[in-house]
């Protein structure tokens, strides 16, 4: 056997295009050893908002894709969209292998009783409602307490889309700043604003938690880092 073969296969299942760069990069920083296996339904998100949501049918659609990613030989799957997280939770049981939300592995470093006091931001207003719900659900199934405060950041959707991380870390350090009151962490609600999480972590001075990267770790430490 070579060292390639070795190495563990994880399926990244996207929606969007735009959320593999950031998933491949928090993998190649956090799990190096990983062999990153990108599986892409385009339409996915489209048909979604196409259709007022995620329909039976379109779970049924992530889900065969999710199964093939098994079949194929995956050992650890990650879903970079956070719409369809549902899938993943209805089938984590059932996979055999570990299986992630795109937020499941961050939210849960933002509700371990560490931080009191959260800013979740994201680049448009429709996730940012649903990732603002998801967190603190997630924070009351953990029986913490955990004030979440939600702020868009204008602009930072095409910042990311040109690949400017110094631009972003920009603008949602300036969102940081309009905001009142303070705030013990920053939750990055987007994965498409990822990149720039370290370097707003320098600009605050405040833990930034960013999807890709803790889904990285969560991936890591489910496999007992027997291959890093």
């Amino acid at each position: 056997m070579n060292s390639q073969a070795k190495r563990p296969l994880i399926a990244l299942v996207s929606a969007v295009p735009g959320a593999i760069p950031p998933a491949e990069a928090a993998f190649a920083h956090e799990f190096p050893s990983a062999v990153v296996w990108n599986i892409l339904d385009d339409r996915l998100l489209v048909e979604a908002d196409a259709r007022g949501g995620v329909t039976p049918e379109l779970t049924e659609r992530m889900s065969r894709l999710i199964r093939h990613a098994v079949t194929e030989g995956a050992q650890g799957i990650l879903l970079t969209c956070s719409m369809y997280g549902p899938v993943a939770h209805k089938l984590a049981a059932e996979v055999g292998v570990p299986l992630f939300a795109a937020d499941d592995a961050a939210f849960a470093a933002a509700v371990t009783g560490v931080y009191s006091s959260v800013l979740l931001i994201s680049p448009a207003a429709g996730p940012l409602v649903d990732s603002v719900d998801r967190l603190r659900a997630a924070a009351i199934d953990a029986g913490v307490e955990v004030e979440v405060t939600g702020a868009v950041a204008d602009g930072a959707a095409a910042a990311a889309r040109s690949g400017d991380v110094e631009l972003l870390a920009s603008i949602l350090h300036s969102t940081v700043g309009a905001q009142s009151g303070s705030f013990d962490a920053v939750v990055l609600g987007q994965y498409s604003i990822s990149p720039a999480a370290s370097r707003l972590a320098k600009l605050t001075g405040l833990p930034v938690i960013a999807g890709p990267q803790k889904s990285a770790l969560a991936l890591l430490a489910s496999l007992d880092g027997d291959h890093s």
